[in-house]
């Protein structure tokens, strides 16, 4: 156990001082690395900083800090003990230690990721309306896939990465309601389920049925809208009635606080 220890110093100094080639040896060891890579952590590093970014050199990066962070306790560890002890039950102790250190800094970013996600869902809740309002007109000129296919560029940032798998699944042939509920299930917000099966519904069947579907559809995202607009209203207003509590709460204080003082004075 001491070999893998001083050999993976010597791994690490050597990457630090550049004599190995971070970025081959990540791409050499990719197939392992990427065993450990969550499902949705491509979709949420989208979700949080666009489409533009590299999230292969961020998943690096979250196996480097976890790699030099096991490194890192082992050295300050096994440095405050002597050999005889490094043998017993002690190094395994350490060992633990170092384990969960390492899993703890490979597992914050995504959990990062993660609440910055769960803390826009409201935002997301009052988007997806207008976004709706939007794809409606193009639906009104082209089928279903192309116009959620047109509709990505001008979709707001959050959505693309669903929209895009949407469109994918749809193009490489599955022709079920499948696409459409994996993006409701991605994006669990009000009513979204029931808007991806209408919008599906729009996909199939006749013209005329087409029509007589794409207004049912249109009076559902204006009534979506018509809920966004009442919860953009009360957010308004409760941040309104929340500011005027406060000023009241401090004038009430000053006020007492000028009342005691001009007391005291009087003594």
């Amino acid at each position: 156990m001491e070999i893998l220890i001083v050999g993976a110093i010597i791994i690490f100094v050597l990457i630090y001082n550049n004599t190995i080639d971070k970025d081959k040896f990540f791409a050499d060891n990719q197939k392992y690395f990427e065993a450990l890579k969550e499902d949705d952590y491509q979709f949420l590093v989208y979700a949080r900083y666009g489409e533009d970014v590299d999230v292969d050199q961020l998943y690096s990066k979250r196996i480097t800090s976890a790699f030099v962070g096991f490194l890192i306790v082992m050295v300050f560890t096994i440095t405050g003990n002597n050999s005889a002890e490094i043998i017993n039950s002690q190094f395994f102790l350490n060992l633990v230690l170092a384990s969960v250190v390492a899993v703890v800094l490979f597992k914050a970013p995504y959990t990062q990721l993660k609440g910055y996600y769960k803390q826009h869902l409201h935002e997301i809740d009052v988007m997806l309306p207008y976004y709706l309002k939007s794809l409606e007109i193009l639906i009104q000129h082209y089928t279903v896939p192309v116009a959620i296919g047109k509709s990505i560029n001008d979709a707001p940032e959050i959505f693309k990465p669903g929209l895009r798998r949407m469109v994918e699944r749809i193009n490489s042939g599955d022709a079920t309601v499948d696409p459409y509920m994996e993006f409701a299930n991605t994006y669990p917000v009000r009513d979204s389920m029931r808007m991806m099966r209408l919008l599906y519904r729009l996909g199939i069947g006749s013209q005329e049925k087409k029509q007589e579907r794409l207004m049912m559809f249109s009076r559902t995202v204006s009534s979506l809208q018509n809920k966004a607009r009442e919860t953009k209203y009360k957010e308004r207003l409760n941040h309104m009635e929340s500011q005027t509590m406060i000023m009241l709460v401090v004038t009430g204080i000053g006020v007492m606080l000028v009342i005691l003082i001009s007391m005291l004075m009087m003594f």
